[in-house]
């Protein structure tokens, strides 16, 4: 009886494990970082991006203001699963529905936060700058976490590390590219994968 008890077990394990796995490399997600090369970006700014132990890395930008690697496709309803890693002063984060490709804020895109320091730190890690807030705001820095980002059609979810951040309508951006951004300190992105949903 034992032996029936530990072999369902194992089973429910393993379905889950592989349901899990399934959510980022599988089913239509498609992954915009290989973790060998840097990839097909559109770049703005100049920010040192480059790829070190399977992650895309900056730690460093030439002038002042931040950068960003723009995907070359726009999204309109989709998920994004990504890793990342953060320094206690980075300022990073996701930008989703980007109006202006070339020319990317938090005013024409939804900026998807990852800054421990935000002097407002309502709109800090985890928050949707100047949409959805956070309280209390989760920390990033100094190891490894996940964004699980939902858009479809107005309605949009943030979830960090397994954790709900954002759960908001707003209809200001409809559709557009997503952005990895650089501002400041260490940023390291380890899996990005796209749904459309």
């Amino acid at each position: 009886m034992t032996r029936v008890f530990t072999a369902i077990a194992a089973l429910i394990f393993i379905g889950f494990s592989a349901i899990s796995a399934d959510s980022q490399s599988g089913s239509g997600w498609v992954q915009v970082f290989d973790g060998k090369t840097v990839g097909d970006w559109n770049v703005v700014g100049d920010a040192n991006w480059r790829v070190e132990d399977g992650a895309l890395v900056a730690d460093k930008i030439k002038t002042k203001g931040t950068a960003h690697l723009v995907s070359k496709k726009s999204y309109k309803d989709f998920a994004i699963y990504a890793e990342f890693w953060a320094s206690d002063d980075a300022n990073s984060g996701i930008f989703i529905r980007c109006n202006n490709s070339t020319k990317i804020s938090s005013k024409n895109c939804y900026e998807v936060n990852i800054y421990d320091q935000r002097p407002e730190p309502k709109y800090g890690t985890g928050a949707i700058v100047d949409v959805a807030a956070v309280n209390p705001m989760p920390r990033a820095g100094g190891k490894w976490n996940t964004f699980e980002i939902t858009a479809k059609g107005p309605h949009m979810t943030v979830i960090m590390n397994g954790q709900k951040t954002v759960d908001v309508k707003h209809d200001a951006h409809a559709e557009g590219p997503l952005t990895l951004q650089y501002g400041r300190g260490v940023i390291k992105f380890r899996k990005v994968a796209v749904k459309p949903l």
